[in-house]
């Protein structure tokens, strides 16, 4: 099982699911390169665009990602994302960034990067692991509500290898990167990008790499400013924050659906309370375990399905089910409509 590296720190926690608006650096710019309108992607998401790129000014978590992903159906670059954080500098972050780049070594850039990034964008978990003899730089949005995000991990992943790339020599590459979402049609595009084998389903996103070079100095190393960067981004954020209990559930409980069997006591011990608790307080939001699987396997449902490549066979396995009839009749159930009946009309339905 993975162990965490990093150090342990807890902060004081919110409901608040804010990104500095950093994170959105250059995307204006990027959206309009690749053919797109930034204007009408802003104005359909809601995103004030003079707060972009500001280093102190904060945009909802959930509009961001929302952002990312009208902006893939603006420009109709299904990998808007991945090329997006390929092009994505450290230093673009904002405070995060710079954290990064004012580390002594690579390897405590890497260990300040999972450590300070929930700082940045709350509702998220990043974690230094150590598994199988390789390390891995994990990241996922703790939010179970934001159920499309595909674009947003295939940019952060790259943003996370640029901080490598910032100290190693030309040519380095992770030897393994992990999407939790689905393989997408051109997938072959994210092993070109990042020159490594690609691993899909899974249960948090992750670059995969060696223990080596993590000794090297960073280019722009200073102690000093790295402690003030530090104490800067503290007071910026407030906190790390955390969702509303029935979107952190469901965010677990989406983490272990393509496992299969789903018992509610893994999902009490990742959230560090008893299978009774849990019980207990889902009950005090009217809720029971398994009305809140129902429901995320839904939004997953309709997430997939929307995806025209897989097959719904895949569909079935991504939700859990160990056949295809079985999730059939479950969303006819939920929908009142086969998944290829509601999957054709999606397709039909008008863009706003």
């Amino acid at each position: 099982m993975a162990q965490p590296l990093a150090a342990e720190r807890e902060p004081p926690r919110d409901r608040s699911r804010n990104i500095l608006a950093a994170a959105a650096t250059g995307v204006a710019e990027f959206i309009a390169e690749t053919g797109g309108r930034p204007e009408a992607v802003f104005e359909r998401v809601g995103i004030d665009a003079d707060c972009l790129g500001q280093t102190r000014h904060a945009l909802d978590l959930a509009d961001y990602v929302a952002m990312m992903e009208d902006a893939a159906q603006e420009t109709g670059n299904d990998n808007f994302g991945l090329w997006f954080g390929q092009a994505y500098r450290p230093q673009m972050l904002g405070l995060i960034g710079e954290i990064a780049l004012a580390a002594p070594t690579l390897g405590s850039a890497i260990e300040h990067l999972a450590l300070w990034f929930p700082w940045h964008q709350q509702a998220t978990e990043t974690r230094l692991t150590r598994r199988d003899g390789f390390l891995r730089l994990e990241y996922r949005i703790l939010d179970g509500s934001i159920v499309d995000r595909r674009q947003d991990a295939e940019l952060t992943m790259g943003m996370f290898a640029n901080v490598f790339r910032a100290c190693l020599p030309a040519g380095w590459a992770p030897d393994m990167v992990l999407f939790e979402h689905a393989r997408p049609t051109a997938w072959r595009d994210h092993e070109a990008a990042f020159d490594a084998e690609t691993g899909w389903s899974q249960s948090t996103n992750a670059l995969v790499f060696r223990d080596r070079g993590l000794d090297r100095a960073m280019p722009q190393a200073d102690l000093s400013r790295l402690q003030r960067l530090t104490t800067d981004l503290a007071g910026v954020a407030g906190s790390c924050g955390t969702p509303a209990f029935l979107d952190l559930v469901r965010g677990e409980i989406r983490r272990r659906l393509a496992a299969g069997a789903l018992h509610l006591e893994e999902v009490a011990e990742a959230l560090s309370t008893t299978p009774w608790t849990l019980q207990r307080r889902l009950a005090e939001f009217g809720a029971t375990f398994s009305d809140l699987v129902e429901a995320t396997r839904l939004d997953l449902a309709r997430h997939y399905l929307r995806q025209a490549h897989l097959p719904l066979g895949d569909v079935a396995f991504l939700l859990g089910y160990s056949e295809a009839s079985a999730f059939s009749r479950a969303f006819a159930r939920w929908a009142g409509c086969s998944p290829r009946q509601w999957r054709q009309q999606s397709r039909q339905a008008p863009r706003s």
